[in-house]
């Protein structure tokens, strides 16, 4: 390897990736010309940038905030979808998230975070929110699973469906 960057080094990779993987076509972020490895730093940021609001915004769940949480919740969730963005672009997402094998599972997991807010603003539940949480983390894993062949039928017969 001519280009010694790490094991991490995707610009030395060149063609290994295929071009139908991650990082190519109509990524939201085409127009700034960043290369594969700056939109995986960027995809990785926003992941954890997401990871660490709706953390906190669970932390004030705790303590009570239902309108801190609702807010920094559904602000993480949504940065971290964002972070796909730098990967495979926007519309690539919205197409993949509607396609019928996972169009249930978006929608729940959509769904889900509105009812955050409700639990938050309208009921004002503590106890309504988490199960909202509960049911949007099931619902993004059964989303998750169905990229991966066979993953959801291996899932079923763990639980004996």
């Amino acid at each position: 390897m001519a280009n010694s960057k790490g094991w991490f080094n995707l610009e030395a990779a060149g063609g290994a990736i295929p071009d139908t993987q991650f990082f190519e076509g109509d990524s939201a972020f085409k127009f700034l010309g960043l290369t594969r490895t700056q939109r995986l730093y960027g995809f990785a940021g926003c992941l954890v940038a997401g990871f660490v609001l709706s953390l906190l915004g669970s932390i004030f769940l705790f303590l009570g905030s239902l309108a801190s949480f609702a807010i920094l919740y559904a602000l993480g969730t949504v940065i971290s979808l964002i972070g796909t963005g730098f990967l495979i672009g926007f519309s690539t997402q919205l197409k993949m998230m509607f396609k019928p094998v996972r169009v249930v599972a978006t929608i729940v997991f959509l769904g889900s975070i509105g009812l955050i807010f409700v639990g938050a603003f309208v009921i004002k539940s503590d106890i309504l929110c988490i199960i909202f949480v509960i049911i949007e983390y099931l619902a993004y894993t059964w989303y998750t699973l169905s990229y991966i062949p066979y993953a959801r039928t291996a899932v079923l017969k763990v639980f004996g469906m």
